[in-house]
């Protein structure tokens, strides 16, 4: 089982390898909410923070001045630096890590795995079932709202035997007038099917977002945990762009020191290379896709 916290931290420690980054930090002395204003950091080690951002679990926090002496951390604005850039002002627990200036805050690191995770669709989809009872006069049946396209039908056979043959004769409605069938999707079954045998449609919709820490990501997005590698390398992907960015605003002393160990363009290499094995990934994972759950193209033998 993998988590939405364990896959950021696998991300964070992809890319923070890559950087060679050594992030200062601290650690709340006691708890802190939402509406605090200021917040006390371990004395001897706040000296690590300085004036700018800090992260404190998902929240970004924009810090105006610290004491050395007491360890109080003022934030910049009052409330206004609280939640900042797009993050959520939120109570934190004593102990916490509280990182200055992070190179990949773990909000974006979120927002980049959820957005790798809905742009595998089509390529990768997540398959789910419902069954209809064939009526005699009846062609046309209501399909869940989340279905996005039909994989395959079958109908079951009369007699003892069990078999639920394919289906090749149907069509898939997306479009489906909401005054007959509320969800919008239908399909019809253009087959012959002895009424009151089960049919049963194999339909494919898109996986679901990952929302907190401890969500599950195959029970939460619907994609086999095998899957997590390649929304690791996709996330990279994404992120890496912003240490090249960020090294264009670097000032040319220190870009000077750092051009030894990070030369020119080594995020974009690096993002290449995190692409290659993406796509890589993709292609093994839709060929075994189609080989476990073979849609109508492969009954037909085309």
């Amino acid at each position: 089982m993998t988590t939405f916290d364990q896959l950021v931290k696998q991300v964070r420690q992809q890319l923070l390898g890559f950087a060679l980054n050594q992030e200062s930090v601290s650690e709340l002395s006691v708890s802190m909410t939402a509406g605090d204003t200021t917040f006390t950091c371990d004395a001897s080690t706040v000296t690590n923070l300085s004036r700018g951002l800090v992260e404190i679990d998902d929240e970004l926090i924009l810090v105006k001045t610290f004491d050395q002496t007491s360890g109080v951390v003022s934030v910049m604005g009052l409330t206004n630096g609280r939640g900042y850039e797009g993050t959520t002002a939120a109570s934190h627990s004593a102990h916490t890590l509280v990182t200055s200036n992070p190179a990949f805050p773990r909000a974006r690191i979120k927002e980049a795995i959820n957005q790798t995770i809905t742009t595998l669709y089509p390529e990768l989809v997540v398959f789910s079932s419902t069954e209809i009872t064939k009526l005699a006069p009846q062609v046309e049946y209501e399909l869940p709202s989340d279905c996005s396209d039909v994989w395959y039908v079958t109908g079951q056979l009369i007699g003892p035997s069990k078999v639920a043959q394919p289906l090749p004769n149907w069509r898939y409605n997306p479009k489906a007038r909401t005054a007959n069938f509320p969800s919008g999707k239908s399909i019809q079954i253009l087959d012959y099917v002895t009424a009151g045998q089960a049919v049963k449609v194999v339909y494919a919709k898109p996986p679901t977002q990952l929302a907190n820490n401890s969500d599950d990501f195959a029970a939460t997005t619907g994609y086999p945990d095998r899957y997590t590698d390649l929304v690791v390398y996709g996330t990279c992907m994404r992120l890496l762009p912003a240490l090249e960015s960020a090294r264009l605003q670097q000032q040319s002393v220190e870009a000077t020191e750092r051009a030894p160990l990070v030369p020119p363009a080594s995020a974009a290499k690096a993002m290449a290379m995190y692409a290659q094995l993406y796509q890589q990934r993709l292609a093994e994972e839709r060929d075994q896709l189609y080989a476990d759950v073979p849609n109508y193209a492969f009954f037909q033998g085309s």
